[in-house]
């Protein structure tokens, strides 16, 4: 019976794809920590592949300066700096009220029951405190938001952007209060795109991303 993370099905080109995906969201999510070796021989038994796809893939991840290769010791997992975690916001409230603006220009009706049930959901498992489906849903509310800006680069650049941070996040709403200021963010958003004021749009999606920045800062010095 094949393992869970077995990923050995399709051509060798989708197969390097799924594998480089895999760690680089095993890295992202904290689960390779910073310093880490990445062993061939123990990713492949992982994931029941040829330690080929595992040699592409950690090329891959070197390039986008998850890891990095040295002489006698491997690959070593980089993974994210405070830095990088500082640029990605910093990137992202010069571009995200762009995409609010362009998104409360095009959004049409299913999208925004889509934002409305999103954040019905983020409600929910509030209360629940359920912390990593709530992570999911808020990567979800801003992702409607992507495509609904009706631009392919757009939504490109953010959704990169965006899953660099997920475990930033995570930590962000622990932080005290930040999930319910969050809720009342995100509630501001889709009352803005269900107006179709384009300027309250940019304004409170910049808002929400300057404030979110804050708070992992805030969280770091803590």
């Amino acid at each position: 019976m094949a393992r869970e993370t077995d990923l050995s099905s399709g051509s060798d080109v989708s197969l390097r794809n799924k594998v480089f995906k895999y760690i680089k969201a095993q890295i992202i999510n904290g689960h390779y920590q910073p310093t880490e070796s990445l062993v061939e021989s123990k990713l492949a038994d992982e994931l029941g592949v040829s330690r080929t796809p595992i040699r592409e893939a950690i090329r891959l991840l070197e390039l986008e300066g998850l890891v990095e290769t040295i002489p006698n010791k491997g690959a070593i997992v980089l993974g994210i700096s405070d830095k990088d975690v500082e640029d990605i916001y910093a990137i992202r409230k010069l571009i995200e009220g762009l995409a609010a603006r362009w998104a409360a220009e095009r959004i049409n009706a299913v999208d925004k029951k889509e934002l409305q049930k999103t954040i019905d959901l983020m409600e929910f498992y509030a209360q629940k405190g359920d912390l990593d489906e709530l992570a999911d849903l808020d990567n979800k509310f801003h992702q409607i938001i992507y495509e609904a800006s009706g631009s392919k680069i757009l939504n490109l650049t953010l959704s990169n952007l965006h899953q660099y941070v997920q475990l930033a996040r995570l930590e962000s709403l622990r932080v005290p209060n930040r999930l319910k200021q969050t809720l009342l963010e995100h509630r501001a958003i889709l009352d803005s795109f269900l107006c179709g004021d384009i300027v309250q749009a940019e304004k409170t999606l910049t808002h929400h991303v300057e404030n979110a920045s804050l708070n992992i800062k805030n969280n770091k010095k803590s």
